[in-house]
């Protein structure tokens, strides 16, 4: 968790920055954070639009400029041909969306151990159905 809450100091997201990596028996195999797609300009130059739209958070995850750190880690290990194992886990600062719940879940991860929730039932239900383990660790 460490390596995560390091991790997410990268991220310029004016709402949350999150940190997160994929680890398969004991290594790294990639990192993300949140924020922009490669080459755009970031929040804290054009402003939030789901600030300027009162978005509230959980909600509406299409409508926003950046990647979330979960979806971040699964792209920088594909794009590094890293390939993320059945059985891989995630250890990330914020309780995953029901978006990234679904693409870790097409991953392969089956293990996610994460710092604070996040308000997205559906998510959950999702990776409880999926069979994920699911461990809170609370930052000290």
């Amino acid at each position: 968790m460490d390596i995560a809450e390091l991790v997410k100091t990268r991220s310029v997201c004016l709402r949350n920055r999150v940190g997160a990596l994929l680890v398969s028996d004991r290594h790294v195999l990639a990192t993300g954070y949140n924020g922009p797609p490669r080459g755009l300009p970031h929040c804290d130059v054009t402003g939030c639009l789901r600030e300027s739209m009162n978005v509230p958070s959980g909600e509406r995850h299409e409508l926003c400029r950046g990647l979330h750190a979960e979806q971040n880690a699964i792209i920088q290990a594909a794009c590094h041909g890293v390939r993320v194992p059945e059985g891989a886990c995630l250890y990330t600062t914020l309780f995953p969306c029901s978006l990234c719940a679904k693409m870790l879940i097409n991953a392969g991860v089956t293990r996610v151990v994460y710092a604070e929730g996040y308000p997205d039932a559906l998510a959950e239900s999702l990776m409880d159905v999926a069979g994920m383990e699911l461990v809170h660790l609370p930052p000290e």
